[in-house]
């Protein structure tokens, strides 16, 4: 196989796997959106009474994808009546059971989590369009680099909150890695907001690290994920 060929191969697999996610993080908010609209009746704003069965389709969705760790749905302020915010988050611990994560909504506390204004959940209610945060060290959740995915949930065609899911860097290598093992030379997953290194095959390109100018006989291959900016930064003899 050619460098390219192998490069070319290595590109779609990435871009398959990210594609397959989001697909079922869409049809998951999908399935919220219809559980919200049947509970709601003709009351326009979210109680918690309205939010029994998300954590069913959360552990649903830990079980059919192994590399996940956490998943559920995170409400816009304006949707939620009487509470100053709600996140159905959800992840599996060390004894293997479903265990709700807890964060501080209280805007007088000392840890105020003000999710709102974190990219995973301002640009998907900007653009209505799906989103990846990171890699970013998670010191409310797992301690350890991940990456945030999400994608906007809707009510009626009104903007409720995401839904989506984290994932570790250490499970994504397990995942990636093997698939751009064949690429010759050292090469990169790299995010398109900041350019920085989501995952790399070696110790050339760390996790976090920001790549501000090609390496001399490095380009970059766009992945076909929409809207996500995602590349593969390899030898440009291979890519």
């Amino acid at each position: 196989m050619s460098p390219q060929d192998a490069t070319a191969k290595a590109v779609d697999s990435i871009a398959g796997w990210l594609n397959d996610l989001y697909r079922d993080l869409g049809t998951m908010s999908g399935e919220v959106g219809l559980l919200l609209e049947s509970a709601l009746g003709e009351r326009t704003k979210i109680s918690k009474r309205d939010l029994s069965g998300l954590r069913e389709k959360a552990a649903r969705f830990l079980d059919s994808h192994a590399s996940v760790v956490g998943a559920g749905v995170i409400f816009s302020v304006s949707s939620i009546k009487d509470a100053e915010g709600v996140l159905e988050w959800w992840f599996r611990n060390d004894r293997n059971e479903i265990e709700q994560l807890d964060f501080d909504l209280a805007p007088e506390g000392n840890s105020f989590y003000d999710y709102q204004q974190l990219p995973w959940f301002s640009i998907a209610a900007r653009t209505g369009r799906q989103t990846i945060a990171g890699p970013y060290v998670d010191y409310l959740g797992f301690n350890e680099y991940i990456v945030t995915c999400t994608v906007p949930s809707y009510v009626r065609g009104n903007f409720i909150g995401v839904t989506g899911c984290d994932l570790r860097i250490r499970d994504l290598e397990n995942v990636f890695i093997p698939m751009i093992r064949s690429v010759p030379g050292d090469a990169a997953i790299l995010n398109g907001n900041e350019n920085r290194v989501v995952l790399g095959n070696s110790g050339r390109f760390l996790v976090g690290e920001r790549i501000k100018t090609e390496p001399e006989g490095y380009s970059r291959v766009p992945l076909d994920v929409p809207y996500l900016n995602l590349s593969l930064l390899c030898s440009s003899r291979a890519g």
